[in-house]
């Protein structure tokens, strides 16, 4: 098989295509011949060595994959060999042969595309998990998303639409006409403006009742401030802490400093009736009865036709570098992939 190693922490040129034998699946796992894998902004700071989960390098990073299963362990039905699936896993989904838990492979509806099946665990699961699972957004709830154009804020789009929320995004401004024709309501150049500043004018001053925030930093604190009473933030990642890609010392520090701590403070979330959440998929990795719920959920949405992944770039595995290279400088609108 082929696998995408990181050979160390640095920049995108430490990615490594190497030869390796094919994994047999062990008991209660099914072996996967990759389609497409996902890549995620975890993946990058796996990269940089910003992110404590992962495994030391050298390493296979990955955590969402599509193919068709070629060979099951014991105790798996035999009959699974030959089903298109999606699949979660942990870690190693940089490669073109996976094994994956039989319970985290799931058999792809008819009419969703191996593309579309590696587009969906991480980001769709982590947007459905902040506004479904823990959020309740429903009809009216005003949402403020973060990277609108990104991979969880489009799938946190289409959520919110489905749910007839209304939305505030946040992304450059050569987005904004793909966005407002995905249905976003109101797009927030946050080059250019203050995102605090224009929710509060946008609502009139009450604020939103959702936000999503993957940036940390000031971002969290600005965020925190934009909620109205009942109001909640979900942080879900801190891409501030490396805003030039690298693993730089003082960005972090500058970061951390910048986090909303005071906020925290019990007293004055009780006092202001808002609250902050976090969220890691990884995680929640042995919450095995949330997260079949919840996929389970998403493949609904999906045949209904309220959600369908954006795919931003198909990038071919010798070219893994160019696909951490589109997440980090921010130019993708969508999933980026990469293709054995």
């Amino acid at each position: 098989m082929r696998q995408i190693w990181i050979t160390k922490h640095g920049g995108p040129e430490v990615l490594e295509v190497r030869e390796a034998p094919d994994p047999t699946p062990g008991p209660g796992e099914v072996r996967i011949r990759v389609k497409a894998s996902g890549v995620n902004f975890a993946d990058t700071s796996a990269r940089i060595g910003v992110y404590p989960d992962a495994p030391p390098p050298p390493c296979v990073v990955g955590y969402e994959v599509s193919g068709l299963i070629d060979a099951v362990g014991e105790g798996v039905d035999a009959g699974r060999v030959g089903q298109r699936v999606l699949a979660a896993v942990r870690f190693g989904g940089y490669s073109d042969v996976v094994c994956a838990r039989d319970a985290f492979a799931i058999e792809m509806p008819a009419s969703m595309s191996f593309d579309e099946g590696a587009a969906l665990p991480v980001q769709y699961f982590t947007a459905h998990h902040m506004l479904s699972y823990l959020g309740n957004v429903k009809r009216g709830d005003t949402v403020l998303i973060h990277a609108a154009a990104g991979g969880v804020g489009l799938a946190a789009l289409q959520l919110c639409k489905h749910a007839g929320a209304v939305t505030f995004g946040t992304a450059s401004a050569s987005k904004h006409d793909f966005l407002r024709e995905a249905g976003l309501d109101h797009a927030i150049d946050y080059r250019t403006r203050d995102f605090e500043a224009e929710v509060r004018r946008l609502t009139n001053g009450r604020g939103v009742d959702i936000a999503l925030d993957a940036q940390g930093g000031a971002s969290l604190k600005k965020s925190f401030r934009s909620l109205a009473p009942t109001g909640r933030v979900f942080a879900f990642g801190a891409a501030s802490l490396t805003p030039d890609g690298t693993r730089n010392v003082f960005s972090l520090l500058k970061g951390v400093l910048q986090m909303p701590l005071f906020e925290l403070f019990p007293l004055r979330l009780m006092g202001e009736n808002r609250g902050i959440f976090g969220v890691n998929m990884g995680h929640l990795w042995d919450e095995s009865a949330i997260l079949l719920r919840q996929l389970g959920d998403l493949l609904v949405l999906y045949e209904q036709g309220a959600i369908k992944p954006v795919i931003d770039a198909r990038v071919p595995f010798d070219r893994a570098a160019d696909a951490h290279r589109r997440l980090m400088d921010r130019v993708n609108v969508g999933k980026v992939l990469l293709i054995p």
